[in-house]
């Protein structure tokens, strides 16, 4: 590889979504796709701010490119890689686990491999215990709970191309723990309202942060902020827009999830929906999350509003939100009836565009997640879509990915989220 990136992360089950979310927070330049699950960074490991990435799965450092993308360059490299670099961990117990993507590896040949360097390693007087693979890539829950990402740890991550392959090692993985604590714990749920994931949410928002910014908007701002999470980290040094003090609105803001990803992140909270129960939730969920966790952000604010006529109360630096998704369906419907529903739904996205474009500023950043149904012969768009301009947004066009690969859509499930991204004109 001709450019020299430091930092590679694996994607989640929607590569393109973590590509974009990448792309909105540190600029395409900085963004090398690999493969069909990981992407080149060009930002140093340490200044990343993983734990707001809901698009990527670990984050690793590039440690070498492999002479040959095979699993016997792979395993020769890790042979005389391990016992060398031994010694640059601190005393005490080493636990080492290997994973293999884009590599067709046997678990019992990574086995080989790691009981020959557990061997080598011992032979110099250090104890070490390997972590078993279940499959070739190990899974966050066996990286966490091994403490692969500690002092005394190592992930070592052989990812491929096909055409050519590099050793990596973990510094972050995704807090499966920390999302599952913030989704499934919090007091108040409807599942007739669909279950935003945290995960979901967190991109939704980064995607609705740009690097680069109209100077008139307050994000074009850029400072330093401390890990809004638990996760450990540096500090984030001038590589993201800064969020303190900044507000974001949701409009459909539901129980609450994408504004309680917002506080975690460090922005000021704002949200609105049509239903006093919805309204009753978020204020419950905020409540509940400032109590459990390190929230960053100052403010929340929670008010009962209609999407297409209310008046929100400014300033208003961005806009991230899953609106109304319409009826769901647990299989589809006939022609007739979908076409029913599409009509009503896009009716109340064109009333709701309409109304925000008279209070947002020019150049304030759009994400939305809206409805887009899958059928035999293809996604249904909203038709509203194709009339963008005509109500005062440019939609963005991402480098390296496509509009049609950010539909959040699970295997069976008629009723995807297309994720939109526009910009006030």
């Amino acid at each position: 590889m001709k450019e020299s990136f430091p930092t590679i992360l694996t994607l989640g089950r929607q590569p393109s979504m973590g590509i974009a979310e990448l792309e909105s927070l540190y600029g395409a330049e900085n963004v090398k796709p690999y493969g069909t699950e990981a992407t080149f960074l060009n930002i140093e490991s340490s200044k990343v701010n993983f734990a707001r990435l809901g698009g990527s799965t670990r984050l690793c450092k590039v440690l070498a490119e492999l002479p040959a993308a095979s699993w016997s360059a792979a395993r020769d490299f890790l042979a005389k890689t391990i016992p060398d670099h031994e010694k640059y961990v601190p005393e005490g117990k080493l636990t080492i686990g290997v994973s293999v993507i884009g590599i067709k590896v046997d678990t019992k040949d990574i086995e080989r491999c790691l009981l020959g360097a557990k061997k080598a390693v011992k032979a110099l007087g250090r104890s070490v215990r390997i972590v078993p693979n279940k499959t070739a890539e190990l899974n966050a829950a066996q990286v966490i709970h091994n403490n692969l990402t500690s002092s005394n740890g190592w992930e070592l991550v052989i990812i491929s191309n096909g055409a050519t392959a590099f050793l990596a090692q973990t510094v972050f993985i995704q807090d499966i723990e920390g999302y599952a604590a913030r989704d499934q714990a919090r007091p108040y749920r409807d599942a007739r309202v669909g279950m935003l994931p945290p995960k979901l949410a967190q991109t939704i928002i980064n995607l609705a942060v740009s690097k680069i910014n109209d100077h008139s908007s307050r994000l074009s701002v850029l400072g330093s902020r401390q890990q809004p999470t638990t996760l450990p980290t540096e500090a984030t040094q001038n590589l993201e827009p800064r969020t303190q003090n900044l507000v974001l609105l949701d409009p459909f803001c539901g129980t609450g999830v994408l504004l309680q990803e917002a506080s975690l992140m460090g922005f000021d909270a704002y949200g609105t929906d049509l239903e006093p129960r919805m309204v009753e939730y978020s204020i419950g969920n905020m409540h509940w999350i400032r109590e459990k966790f390190d929230v960053a952000g100052e403010t929340v604010r929670i008010e009962l509003g209609d999407a297409t006529e209310h008046k929100w109360q400014q300033p208003i630096d961005l806009l991230a939100s899953e609106t109304y998704l319409g009826q769901a369906y647990a299989s589809l419907p006939p022609q007739e009836q979908l076409q029913k529903n599409i009509r009503y739904v896009d009716s109340l996205h064109r009333k709701f565009l309409f109304n925000l474009q008279k209070q947002v500023k020019k150049g304030t950043r759009i994400c939305l997640a809206v409805p887009a149904w899958y059928t035999k012969s293809g996604f249904l768009h909203l038709p509203v879509l194709d009339h963008l301009q005509e109500l005062g947004y440019n939609r963005v066009k991402f480098v390296h990915v496509s509009k049609d690969d950010l539909i959040y859509h699970r295997e069976n499930q008629i009723v995807g989220r297309e994720l939109v991204v526009l910009v006030k004109d």
